[in-house]
């Protein structure tokens, strides 16, 4: 295995363990019960942050982003992510206080995320990233070539944003896209804002270190993606139920998503086997 990658997965497991530290924290200073909320929302959470990352890798394909310049497009994009979410959580808790109907809706649209991520949902997730470009050119010059990590560079006196300027505004709307999936899903085991935004913050501080992995290996992880669209469509019906009173336990949510992705990681691992196999 690439010693780059071996770095990766270290420092993923650290942030992991430390999620698992805080989950240990909040179980002493909160209760058993919010502590299998916080596992919950902090499992969904790094679901569908897998999803965000498969984005990122084709962003930064399609725009040939050189390595320096995807670590420092993910660090400040990561920073983004924890504003924008602290923002969506704060709003979308209030809403829900305020019309408990709105959990439902919340559902609904999971259901949808969920099927259109089934027929490969990114497709029109850069559709607008083409526009977000063509909108940016518009307010703003925009050199044709990228200078090393600078966002901005000069050309013949003049002032340009660079390509990855353009890429991490790009960065960022995904994550709006994606909070609009991520931020009810956690509603769908706690609307605590406490435990929302640290399961979201913990799952977000992985993505750094998940996207180089993923990178390299994402071929390996072909059916991860289907794992993640069953998670989002579990989680909408487990919102969509409560109109009819009907709950599914915390335990029986969190032993729910492990087991989607668990066998969506073995399907895809035995997947890339036989092509190995075949490939011999």
């Amino acid at each position: 295995m690439d010693d780059n990658i071996k770095k990766s997965l270290k420092t993923l497991f650290f942030w992991m363990g430390l999620a698992f530290l805080f989950n240990i924290g909040v179980w002493v200073y909160k209760g058993q019960a919010s502590a299998l909320e916080f596992l919950g929302g902090y499992l969904i959470e790094f679901s569908l942050s897998m999803d965000n990352v498969f984005v990122f890798i084709t962003i930064f394909t399609v725009f040939g982003v050189p390595l320096s310049g995807q670590r420092r497009a993910l660090n400040y994009g990561i920073a983004g992510a924890v504003i924008l979410r602290f923002a969506f959580i704060i709003a979308g808790v209030s809403l829900v206080n305020a019309f408990e109907w709105v959990l439902y809706l919340f559902g609904l649209i999971l259901i949808a995320s969920g099927l259109n991520m089934y027929r490969g949902h990114e497709e029109n997730k850069n559709l607008g990233n083409h526009l977000m470009l063509r909108g940016l050119r518009k307010v703003m010059p925009v050199s044709d070539k990228f200078d090393g990590d600078k966002f901005f560079t000069k050309t013949d006196g003049r002032r340009l944003a660079t390509p990855l300027f353009a890429v991490l505004l790009i960065v960022e709307a995904s994550d709006v896209l994606f909070a609009i999936d991520s931020v009810p899903a956690v509603f769908s085991v706690t609307t605590d804002p406490f435990i929302v935004y640290t399961s979201n913050i913990f799952a977000i501080l992985g993505i750094r270190q998940l996207y180089f992995v993923l990178e390299h290996l994402h071929e390996r992880f072909r059916y991860v993606r289907y794992g993640v669209a069953t998670i989002l469509t579990f989680t909408g019906l487990k919102l969509s139920l409560l109109f009819f009173d009907l709950h599914i336990s915390i335990p029986v949510s969190i032993a729910v998503i492990i087991a989607i992705l668990a066998a969506s990681i073995l399907l895809s691992l035995r997947a890339g086997q036989r092509r190995d196999e075949r490939a011999k």
